[in-house]
């Protein structure tokens, strides 16, 4: 019984070797292939990381930016039958695109990660967007979309969440939430290089101004410094990047939640200068698009290249969309 027993050991033992040593030699599970330890990703069979030491990021709101096709789900007449300008702001949104050379790209009003993917593969050729992401709403066609030339991770959809109107109680005294506006809020982890890795949070907050509206706004931003805790228990150092349009001016309570933090690891910085405005295009006297980053990302911030690029005319900025785009880069640590 005895030598039995030391048999199973062996065998155990023998396997597990084994076992480390066909790892060790598969070339997808090598260290140098891991692009998120925790999760057992690993870097697309195949793709070789650019050789850059820095990577740009693009933001945009581009207003009402639909495709030819009618979704039958959808019930709303801009994206039954498109303005007969649709084809402009494809030409121009391509333009701009070519000329910026973003590594990241997050657009908001942006029917689909489709769309944009069809856009990419036959007008973008060799510009090296090979990856894609949104959380589409089941009703609406104003999207948040990703795409990216480097691989991307886990996306954290939050469209089934409820964030409540915060601090606020209408007319009957009572409190309210909400859950229609939340698929507009996702984050998803971007992989420049093995060695590097930051979280990309994509939004377009509640429009509108007044109470309940800034209420609203606030539910959802209370809701990521939450998700961002969670983010930050897990990985003290984790990298958190929030681009968008915000809805929120600067100074205003919203913006202040994510830069008056006082805990230094979930505070967030805006780089772009306080006279730098993105609304309206063609005469933009307020800022409602940002890229936030947290203490931790700032550190990799290429200083002063956060910017809000002006690529064509005013008259021909506003055929593209009501905002105008903003941009930074990061080094690659």
């Amino acid at each position: 019984m005895k030598n039995s027993i030391y048999s199973i050991v062996f065998l155990i033992l023998t396997g597990c070797v084994g076992a480390k040593n066909l790892i060790e030699k598969d070339s997808f599970f090598s260290k140098e292939n891991y692009i998120a330890k925790h999760h057992g990703e690993v870097k697309p069979s195949g793709y070789q990381y650019p050789k850059k030491d820095s990577f740009k990021v693009l933001s945009w709101n581009v207003e009402h930016f639909v495709d030819s096709f009618d979704d039958p789900y959808i019930d709303s007449k801009r994206e039954n039958k498109p303005d007969s300008l649709m084809a402009n702001k494809v030409a121009y949104l391509v333009a701009s695109l070519k000329e910026i050379d973003a590594d990241v790209v997050v657009l908001q009003e942006f029917e689909s990660a489709k769309f944009l993917r069809s856009i990419a593969n036959n007008r973008l050729q060799n510009m090296g967007y090979t990856y894609f992401a949104d959380v589409s709403s089941h009703g609406w066609y104003m999207n948040v979309v990703v795409m990216s030339k480097f691989p991307l991770g886990i996306i954290y959809g939050y469209g089934n969440v409820t964030t409540p109107v915060l601090e606020y109680t209408n007319d009957e005294g009572a409190p309210e939430t909400q859950n229609t506006l939340n698929t507009r809020m996702w984050s998803v982890e971007v992989y420049p290089n093995p060695d590097y890795n930051f979280l990309l949070t994509g939004v377009h907050l509640k429009a509108g101004r007044g109470e309940r509206n800034i209420a609203m706004r606030k539910g959802q931003i209370n809701f990521l410094k939450q998700q961002f805790k969670r983010f930050l228990k897990e990985d003290k150092n984790k990298n958190i990047l929030v681009v968008g349009d915000f809805n929120s001016v600067q100074g205003s309570e919203e913006i202040n939640l994510f830069l008056n933090e006082k805990s230094k690891r979930e505070r967030f910085i805006d780089p772009l200068p306080e006279t730098v405005m993105t609304h309206t295009s063609d005469d933009p006297k307020r800022r409602l698009d940002y890229m936030l980053m947290n203490t931790n990302m700032y550190k990799e911030y290429k200083e002063n290249s956060a910017e809000v690029p002006q690529l064509f005319t005013p008259q021909k900025m506003r055929e593209i969309s009501d905002h105008l785009p903003v941009t930074t880069t990061f080094k690659i640590k």
